[in-house]
């Protein structure tokens, strides 16, 4: 294991408690990790000056991982597996921790020139891990972990807020969120300082072996990683899906046998790119001339010419008096019919009179 030196004594004073401040695959095929990893990350592989038997990967940002055969005296049915090495300026006194705390010691204390005191331990649910005050240490960069680096590391256990107290004492992680993800139970988000490092979860029943940690690798896109790593001969953990944060993320089992997984932005730019036409769409005030036409003065002397209308049902219905003065004047023409009949009746009356006048005589 090493953290090779950068040559900057400066470097010293950097804060390193509760950082992954280093990656070790041990593997029985350091030639097919070397080859696999370069095509997946894009690191440069390298032999280590102090040790040529150690492999040290480069990306742009500096050293990030090392490759190292699995040692002959290991049981032979050990795996391909990828340790984290997490920061602590007190080797001996985190070690002795862990022990109080449940955990145990695998290996160590012990001193690599050139590299720093280091210890790997296990926890009390079985995770194994490893803890490192470098020689020397980069400060951390600002943001998200540069492509090439190590973003991200999860914590699949038997019981995840029980681990979270454990680490927690060793190197001072806060809890910084707890998601509930439903039949997968809470995803507890751990980090230092509100910066995000990792997260812990119940490891399914479904998946084989013992509590583990994984390390995730920050990629430009982690589908095409996936792809490639798959066409390389990796298998699938997990295929390629969309985190609640937007990141994509994906799961691969290596050709050694190493679980490792990608990590990139993802689909996060999408949404603002398709944000972007809807303003456009918005000055539809081309189609503003509608409340001009709304407003058109024909539409709206309608209401006007109905007010004309009324005076003129008005004078429809002056008439029907003048039709009713007739109806009375007509009931007033029958009177003259009576007068010639009183006049006949009077007349009669007169001859009446005069023939029994006559008779008389």
């Amino acid at each position: 294991m090493t953290n090779p030196p950068n040559g900057d004594p400066s470097m010293e004073a950097v804060d390193v408690r509760g950082r992954f401040v280093w990656h070790e695959l041990m593997t029985r095929d350091v030639s097919a990790a070397r080859k696999f990893y370069s095509e997946l990350t894009g690191w440069k592989p390298q032999a280590w000056p102090l040790d040529p038997t150690y492999t040290v990967n480069h990306s742009a940002h500096g050293p990030q991982a090392g490759f190292m055969e699995i040692p002959a005296d290991m049981p032979a049915d050990m795996p391909a597996h990828w340790i984290t090495y997490i920061g602590t300026r007190d080797i001996d006194g985190t070690a002795a921790a862990a022990v109080r705390g449940g955990g145990s010691i695998v290996k160590g204390p012990d001193d690599i020139k050139g590299a720093g005191r280091y210890a790997v331990l296990k926890d009390p649910h079985g995770a194994v891990f490893a803890i490192l005050d470098p020689e020397n240490s980069r400060a951390e960069p600002p943001g998200m972990a540069p492509v090439g680096s190590f973003s991200w590391h999860e914590l699949a256990t038997t019981d995840h807020e029980a681990a979270f107290a454990f680490y927690s004492g060793l190197f001072g992680w806060d809890a910084l969120a707890r998601h509930d993800m439903g039949p997968m139970g809470i995803y507890l988000i751990f980090g230092t300082n509100g910066v995000q490092r990792g997260g812990m979860f119940i490891k399914p029943a479904e998946n084989p072996g013992p509590p583990s940690w994984l390390p995730y690798v920050s990629v430009p896109d982690a589908d095409a990683a996936f792809a490639k790593a798959t066409g390389a001969g990796a298998k699938v953990l997990v295929p390629p899906m969309t985190e609640p944060s937007g990141t994509r993320i994906a799961q691969l089992m290596d050709p050694t046998g190493a679980a490792v997984a990608v990590h990139s932005p993802g689909a996060a730019p999408a949404p603002v790119v398709k944000a972007a036409p809807k303003p456009k769409a918005a000055p539809k005030p081309k189609g503003a001339p509608k409340p001009k036409s709304a407003a058109k003065p024909t539409a709206a002397a309608k209401p006007r010419s109905g007010a004309r209308s009324k005076p003129a049902a008005k004078k429809k219905a002056a008439p029907k008096k003048k039709a009713a003065t007739k109806k009375k004047s007509a009931t007033r023409k029958p009177a003259p019919k009576k007068r010639v009949m009183k006049k006949a009746a009077k007349k009669s009356a007169a001859k009446k009179k005069s023939t029994g006048a006559r008779r008389k005589k």
